[in-house]
């Protein structure tokens, strides 16, 4: 903990060094409606946008097309090398927290949080939102469902019992474990197994490495709790992707809590991934079929 009593989200930001480059390439992006969403909510066609948490830029530049201008706001070092390599007319990218962006007040029409809110302390990120929104500006925490719905069961089963054996072996890093009790293999009735949400992983859940992390589910619940806004409000929105067995794939490893075991020394064998990768290359091959990625979008407007 810092000296404040907030979590230290050093970690954090750790956590996501060393893939950017693999998250860029495969990650989605919002669905374009959203977009117009809102930029009726916040009554501007042309908004002045900050978004938190901004990655590798992809956030950032899905609302480059609809924005004015866009400030990324991104405390990883990596993540923020590749997206400045790619930064458009209209966008910049700053190093710094949610909780502590640097931004002038009432200098955003709209704050974004894609596929990030779950990472930053809410209460501080909320004031911070208010801070930096203008009266009447709209904050969306902004994220999609994993996996990517590409119809066919068994890869998407696949999928959840690799995300299952991630979170147990997670959990028993955070709790110190070592050795073979580490990495005994993963039982269908452990309680951390049957308690995984591929939506929301996050929900009740320790993370190796001291890293701190919230619940998606209930963005809403502490967004309507903080008294910030006038209105929250939460909608589900279908975007329509593609790919194969490899981008698949690549999605899978491009998951922090993947990622995370690796560096702390789990093969793919303990994760499962030769199942998922069979799976994925006998239902998906080498051909771009059509999948559809569920995001949800937790909306507040701060008061007039």
């Amino acid at each position: 903990m810092t000296p404040s009593g907030s979590p230290d989200l050093g970690p954090n930001a750790q956590r996501f060094s060393g893939f950017a480059g693999l998250y860029d390439q495969v990650r989605p992006h919002p669905p374009e409606t959203l977009a117009e969403i809102l930029t009726t909510y916040g009554g501007r066609s042309s908004p002045a946008v900050v978004d938190l948490g901004s990655g590798t830029g992809l956030s950032t530049r899905w609302a480059a097309v609809w924005a004015g201008s866009v400030i990324g706001v991104e405390p990883s070092a990596d993540m923020l090398a590749t997206a400045d390599a790619q930064k458009l007319p209209n966008t910049r990218f700053v190093p710094g927290y949610a909780h502590r962006t640097g931004l002038d007040d009432s200098s955003a029409d709209v704050v974004l949080a894609v596929q990030s809110f779950h990472w930053m302390e809410p209460s501080g990120t909320l004031a911070e939102v208010e801070r930096i929104l203008r009266p009447g500006g709209v904050f969306a925490a902004i994220d999609c469902d994993w996996p990517p719905t590409v119809g066919y069961a068994e890869v998407e089963r696949a999928w959840a019992e690799c995300g299952q054996a991630v979170e147990v072996y997670e959990t028993r890093l955070a709790r110190g474990l070592e050795g073979a009790a580490l990495h005994a293999p993963v039982r269908a009735d452990d309680p951390v197994a049957r308690r995984y949400s591929s939506r929301d992983a996050h929900s009740d859940c320790a993370l190796a490495s001291k890293v701190a992390t919230w619940s998606k589910d209930s963005h809403l619940e502490r967004m309507r709790d903080s008294g910030r806004f006038a209105w929250c409000h939460e909608l589900a929105l279908l975007q329509i992707d593609h790919g194969d067995a490899e981008r698949f794939m690549s999605l899978f490893r491009s998951q922090g809590g993947y990622q995370s075991l690796r560096k702390h020394g789990f093969s793919d064998d303990e994760l499962g991934i030769p199942r998922l990768e069979q799976a994925a290359q006998h239902h998906l091959g080498t051909d771009r079929r059509t999948w559809w990625f569920t995001y949800r979008a937790r909306i507040g407007t701060r008061p007039l």
